[in-house]
């Protein structure tokens, strides 16, 4: 059996999160090797890692997608997931999202009273991402980005409480990890210039958060015609809103770092039994 996890040319073998699971496919007899995207790949799955860099060409990126014939998550999928409106199709369904307006290039950004927060609606790792209460500087942000762009109210509790990413594996959860707050001041971007660096470490999820984990990718498989198991990883991120209830911040669904650093050999375990599951269809 072999899997390819695809990667880009900045970060040919990831940001090294994979590690730990690169060891237990090896161990589980799977031949997996890295692959920057864009290239002709043979394999029994090919597995989306550390693919960063495809917001700078998505309409490559997809096309290149669609020529692969055993693409994990799938390129519906991925066409859904890669632009961050599907946010306010969540809400239309009743997820509790923090609350999002699409703006397009040229038109007037409304923005919210107090603190908020401009960034690419096709974006990765937190790169161009402003928290803003200046709308002059807002706007002038907005139109450097020169993009379809999301404008949010900036979740206070970040600063205390960051951010709990939930993780699931074939549509079972598996493990949770706590990210320190993305738009603090001092955060440095990676080496690779592809992400901001990340303050991570084990947490267990409350009960709500899970429950709103859970609706979510219901909700997102119906959305998708798909059910829960056909996507192989996903990732939730979920803050706390201004009463204390979990609010949707993103649904990772295309190539989130998973935290096997964070939580060891039995995650990388289950995703290895997923992914053998899922290469062997």
């Amino acid at each position: 059996m072999k899997v390819v996890f695809a990667s880009c040319a900045a970060l040919p073998e990831g940001d090294g999160d994979e590690d730990a699971l690169l060891e237990v496919l090896r161990r589980d007899g799977v031949d997996v090797v890295w692959q920057p995207w864009g290239e002709p790949v043979d394999a029994d799955l090919v597995v989306l890692r550390a693919t960063w860099d495809y917001t700078e060409r998505l309409d490559d990126f997809l096309a290149w997608c669609e020529t692969v014939p055993a693409l994990a998550n799938p390129i519906s999928v991925v066409r859904w997931n890669t632009d961050k409106s599907y946010l306010v199709e969540l809400a239309s369904h009743g997820i509790a999202v923090v609350p999002t307006a699409v703006v397009e290039p040229g038109e007037e950004p409304h923005f919210p009273d107090g603190e908020f927060v401009v960034k690419p609606a096709i974006g990765a790792g937190s790169r161009g991402a402003g928290r803003f209460t200046d709308h002059a500087k807002a706007c002038a942000h907005f139109e450097a980005l020169g993009v379809k762009a999301l404008v949010q109210p900036y979740q206070s509790s970040v600063d205390a409480h960051g951010e709990t990413a939930l993780v699931f594996f074939a549509g079972e959860y598996s493990h949770s990890f706590h990210k320190g707050p993305m738009l603090a001041q001092g955060l440095a971007e990676s080496e690779s210039g592809l992400y901001v660096e990340e303050k991570l470490r084990a947490i267990e999820p409350t009960e709500r958060q899970l429950d709103l984990a859970n609706r979510v990718l219901d909700v997102a498989a119906e959305r998708l015609s798909l059910q829960r198991n056909d996507f192989l990883y996903a990732r939730v991120d979920v803050v706390e809103g201004e009463d204390g209830e979990p609010l949707l911040l993103e649904l990772e669904l295309t190539e989130p770092s998973l935290g096997f650093r964070q939580t060891g050999d039995e995650a990388a375990s289950r995703l290895s039994k997923a992914i053998r599951a899922s290469a062997s269809r």
